[in-house]
């Protein structure tokens, strides 16, 4: 078993390939995928680079544990958004993460930059790699892996192609996406369609065996590995419809009547099997559309479904697997097609898409990936492959469908919940729901007070990204939590334990905001759209709303829990605390402490 301890470097400009060794305090500090990662984006780029530039970089990071961890191997698509303008970590499973790590053999990491000169793909063997020309540009994702039959394949589609800001890196013929915040639109600025790993799965170490056996049959018999087992995330419709946090017909309601029809059971029914049976804890449910087999997530029903009013399980699968195709967000495109019609409800543009309209939301969603005409307009399209923001800085429009960073909110609504309000401000690639979920307890618990929040947030965040520097499973990772996994690293001989890990967690999370800050993102960046401020009108949460004063107060609370100024800039003594005062660079503002320790609110 080879120690990871290089990274190979591909310049698309030169198409040149080169090794090179992980400094030891970066692979100390930093551990892999999302750490190591965030340290060669904040090394390697000034603040300012357009992310569909030459100069940007895409890395393809994996972890030292990566192939033995139990549950899925993952892999982190690390790179400058084009959505948000900010750092962006995506994550993606199944077979080419897999080969990816057998195929990078030696090394942590694939760092690409550069821009080829015509359509290219990289393959990956060995520890090494080639540029090869791509026969393959114009396809669809699915049409690309089968071009690739012995292979695991990382590729884009028509929407990174054509530069989509919130286009995906699939894999697997599109069942899995490195989805949010565009990375696929960066390997399209490149002209990448795609990465090519031939190399086999590793096999685990002996040394690791038993650890594997013994986490993967406590995550099995634990509540979020029977969760999975019976519902995998589609149960969460359900469950955001019962507390009222399903945002519904572009965020103007809480509630879905329909919410049974794309539900569990509405999966449960459609279903064809699942994916990977033969694991003790199987993947999503397979169904079956007129393209092909899908495997639709929770993000589909939640924002093609309720999020657009479509209340046909076939049908939003459908809608879905045309995003999987296309190589684009469901969670953008979702509240893209609902921005158009909220639009065009309030007769700011010309689109003939409504609510509960599935072929409509098709065509805009083509429009947006390919440039193609659409039901709109022209210019709404080419708009929207902007994002929501850019859509509605072009046709003056309010923010109806909200965002944070440019990015749009999953369908949890989090006026029923205000700590995940803050989990959204704060998330460091935008509104995002996987660094931190208060609101699967906080929805149903009463009393809940700042300290409490702001503890939820920062813990989840801070473990989530020590776990994502392993690339650790997001579920059945959950297992490693209490100890930071420093029993896996000690078998293998690393000298961690499970404090250095804890804060190596909180080394990185800081390093993101740091490379956030020298982009200019600060207090104003981790504000709420007015949208959030105004009161539920139905259900279970109805009145519920993020009140501004109170929510300013917690975001007062997070910031000193952090040890950063109040404009969320760490201060130099939290630098200094986590071995990053040494790393920020001279472009890079930093916090200066407060005057007086900033009020408590225990009681809000």
């Amino acid at each position: 078993m080879p120690e990871r301890d290089r990274v190979l470097r591909v310049d698309l400009s030169s198409e040149t390939v080169s090794r090179e060794r992980v400094p030891e305090a970066w692979r100390r500090r930093f551990i892999g995928g999302k750490g190591l990662g965030a340290r060669y984006l904040y090394d390697g780029l000034d603040g300012g680079t357009d992310p569909l530039g030459p100069d940007n970089l895409l890395g393809f990071c994996v972890g030292p544990l990566s192939g033995y961890l139990p549950g899925e191997t993952r892999y982190a698509a690390v790179t400058k958004s084009p959505l948000t303008g900010g750092f962006l970590d995506s994550y993606a499973g199944g077979d080419f993460a897999d080969r990816l790590v057998g195929s990078l053999d030696d090394c942590l990491a694939l760092l690409v930059t550069g821009v080829a000169d015509e359509p290219v793909r990289i393959v990956v063997e060995g520890g090494d790699a080639r540029v090869e020309p791509a026969e393959t540009w114009g396809a669809d994702t699915v049409e690309t892996d089968a071009a690739h039959p012995d292979a695991g394949v990382a590729c884009i589609g028509p929407a990174g192609e054509r530069g989509v800001a919130y286009a995906t890196i699939a894999s697997d013929a599109g069942d899995h996406h490195a989805g949010r915040g565009g990375a696929g639109a960066v390997m399209g600025s490149k002209r990448l369609k795609a990465v090519v790993a031939r190399g086999d799965p590793p096999g685990v170490p002996p040394a690791l065996a038993a650890l594997r056996e013994r986490d993967e049959r406590a995550y099995a018999e634990g509540d979020t590995g029977r969760w999975q087992a019976a519902g995998e995330t589609i149960e969460s419709v359900d469950f955001a419809n019962e507390v009222g946090a399903l945002a519904t017909e572009g965020w103007q309601r809480d509630r879905f009547e329909a919410a049974d029809d794309i539900g569990i059971e509405a999966a449960r029914s459609a279903a064809v099997g699942r994916e990977r049976p033969d694991r003790e804890v199987p993947g999503g449910f397979e169904v079956e559309t007129d393209a092909g087999r899908s495997v639709p997530r929770g993000a589909a029903p939640m924002t093609l479904g309720a999020g657009l009013g479509v209340a046909e399980f076939d049908a939003v699968a459908a809608l879905g697997e045309h995003c999987d195709r296309l190589g684009v967000d469901v969670i953008s495109a979702g509240n893209a097609v609902a921005w158009a019609v909220r639009a065009a409800e309030a007769g700011r543009v010309d689109c003939e898409v409504s609510f509960g309209d599935p072929e409509g939301a098709r065509a805009l969603i083509e429009a947006i990936a390919t440039g193609g005409a659409g039901p709109c307009e022209p210019g709404v399209a080419d708009a929207l492959a902007g994002g929501v923001d850019a859509a509605a800085d072009a046709y003056g429009t309010d923010d109806a469908i909200p965002t944070v960073k440019s990015m749009e909110l999953p369908s949890y609504d989090p006026r029923a919940a205000v700590g995940m309000a803050l989990a959204y401000a704060t998330s460091d690639r935008g509104g995002c729901h996987r660094r931190a979920r208060p609101i699967e307890w906080e929805a149903v618990a009463d009393g809940a007070s700042t300290s409490d929040r702001v503890a939820a947030v920062v813990t989840a965040q801070n473990t989530r990204s020590a776990l994502w520097s392993f690339v650790a499973d997001d579920f059945a990772g959950e297992p490693l939590w209490d100890g930071f996994g420093a029993e896996w690293f000690d078998a293998l001989g690393y000298d961690h334990d499970a404090a250095s890990l804890r804060l190596a967690g909180e080394r990185v999370w800081n390093l993101v905001r740091l490379f956030n800050a020298r982009e200019g993102f600060d207090r104003e960046a981790d504000e709420l759209p007015p949208t959030l401020t105004e009161p539920v009108t139905d259900g279970p949460a109805a009145g519920d709303r993020v009140e501004p004063a109170a929510f300013e107060r917690l975001l007062d609370a997070y910031y000193a829990a952090r040890g950063w100024d109040r404009d969320g800039l760490p201060t130099p003594e939290t630098l200094a605390r986590l071995d990053l005062d040494a790393v920020a660079d001279a472009e890079t503002p930093v916090g200066t402490p407060p005057e007086n320790d900033p009020p408590r609110h225990d009681d809000d």
